[in-house]
């Protein structure tokens, strides 16, 4: 129910974009129709459970999710596009954290080296 929802609002989150750059208008029947026919067609649950199974794996990755969308052209462009945006947030993200923490691991491997020498002399 909660995935149904999802592309629902998900559905409904693109029809408004459409909607704003072309100047048109959707009902919310088309909406819910929109969402269904895209559920239905991807069953999602299941491909992803197939997937998992035959690669032998519990999670499901980002190239699973391209998988799915390599019927549509324009889709698999899209979350290709999201995904390399997301890869590149969360590198940004690890090395503000990496920043933040003060020294680097190479400069902690130093530090101990140098620790290390004073013990022995």
């Amino acid at each position: 129910q909660r995935l149904k929802a999802a592309v629902h609002y998900t559905a409904g989150c693109l029809c408004q974009e459409v909607a704003e750059d072309k100047g048109v208008q959707f009902s919310k029947q088309t909406i819910a129709a929109i969402s269904e026919i895209t559920f239905r067609q991807c069953d999602v649950k299941e491909y992803f459970l197939i997937l998992c199974r035959h690669a032998k794996r519990s999670t499901v990755t980002t190239e699973d999710v391209k998988l799915l969308a390599r019927r549509s052209s324009s889709l698999l462009k899209y979350i290709t596009q999201k995904s390399e945006e997301l890869a590149s947030s969360n590198m940004e993200q690890k090395e503000k954290k990496k920043k933040k923490g003060g020294i680097t691991s190479g400069e902690q491997a130093a530090a101990m080296t140098e620790r290390e020498d004073s013990k022995m002399a």
